[in-house]
């Protein structure tokens, strides 16, 4: 089925909304308009660059949406927290508008009881996307997978982990190959359809989750498997969900994502890493349980003028060494041939 959204993204679009950016870009479901008072009266393609085939209006109220016959609406943005907050009312209008509700926040619509008793009376659906299936402890399976495992890791949160991962998946289809992305965060699933947010699992089952994953993405036979990253290793935060997906998708190589501007974690006094001491802490990491490397730096050059951005690219492969490249403004199609032949099976540490 189809879905036309409305993204609600009040005060927020331009800057923060990566949800609704990554549906946008990478999304199979149409958005026909944006919610956000404070630039209505402007396109998306006016305000995000990498966003210039969209010229879906915004506009201050979904009275305003309702004209462009949207069927859902998409809650795009992600704040800290994942609290329904200032939300709530946007969220409530769309229901007795008569639309679904897509939402990957951390507060649950299904359990919240004013918005469930409303989505009832009016006969929509409430899509959690962050709502977690029951998940086993990591079991080891993984380390069976026939296909090599790629995943992407980053110096910060938001810094392009999953833009990665779906862009290099799209240059394998161009080469031929069938690279299977799999998805680890609310974006990831309202885009693919499928997947777990690994962020919502309880610590114990953190790894089972990443594990099931890529099992399940095994079973399509694909040339290889690329998991969709989160957080960093050093985020004061989120380091957890990071080493959790370390661990549970076993993976047999890295590619690191970083936003080479970017001094200090997000919201944090905690400085991000040189490219390599973020190398040598990952692999350090890995190769207690089964050793990988990083092969390639990727990186998100949003907000350089050209210059500064090429130059930052060749830094980085004079750093480490590695291929580096920024795969959306410049294309993905060189940094993955680079690396293709790099990723290979990998086995696990047994002494």
């Amino acid at each position: 089925m189809i879905r036309r959204y409305v993204v609600l993204a009040p005060n927020a679009f331009a800057q923060s909304a990566k949800t609704a950016h990554g549906v946008i870009a990478y999304g199979s479901d149409p958005v026909v308009a944006v919610i956000d008072p404070s630039c209505a009266g402007k396109r998306v393609c006016d305000l995000v660059p990498h966003l210039a085939r969209c010229e879906a209006p915004i506009v201050a109220s979904l009275n305003d949406a309702l004209p462009f016959a949207p069927t859902a609406l998409l809650v795009g943005t992600a704040p800290i927290g994942g609290a329904l907050g200032d939300l709530r009312s946007g969220v409530l209008e769309a229901v007795e508008a008569g639309l679904d509700i897509v939402s990957g926040l951390h507060s649950m619509l299904a359990e919240d009881e004013e918005i469930a008793s409303a989505a009832r009376k009016r006969g929509v659906r409430l899509y959690d996307l962050r709502a977690v299936p029951a998940t086993p402890v990591f079991s080891g399976a993984a380390y069976d997978i026939a296909a090599p495992i790629l995943l992407t890791v980053g110096n910060d949160c938001n810094v392009g982990k999953m833009t990665v991962s779906l862009e290099l998946c799209a240059a394998a289809r161009r080469a031929q190959r069938r690279w299977n992305f799999v998805p680890t965060g609310q974006t990831g699933i309202a885009i693919a359809g499928w997947g777990i947010a690994v962020d919502r699992t309880i610590a114990d089952f953190a790894a089972g989750a990443c594990e099931r994953l890529v099992l399940e993405a095994a079973e399509q036979q694909p040339d290889a498997i690329v998991v969709e990253g989160q957080g960093a290793i050093n985020h004061p935060a989120y380091a957890p969900v990071t080493l959790a997906l370390l661990y549970g998708c076993a993976p047999d190589a890295l590619v690191l994502v970083c936003m080479p501007h970017r001094t200090n974690i997000n919201a944090y006094a905690t400085p991000t890493l040189p490219y390599r001491e973020l190398i040598r802490l990952h692999e350090a990491l890995l190769a207690a349980v089964k050793p990988a490397n990083v092969i390639g730096i990727a990186l998100n050059t949003r907000g350089l003028d050209e210059g500064a951005a090429r130059a930052e690219i060749a830094r980085a492969r004079a750093e480490t060494q590695l291929p580096a490249d920024d795969l959306v403004r410049f294309g993905a199609d060189a940094f993955y041939a680079e690396i293709a032949g790099s990723l290979r099976k990998r086995e696990v540490r047994t002494a």
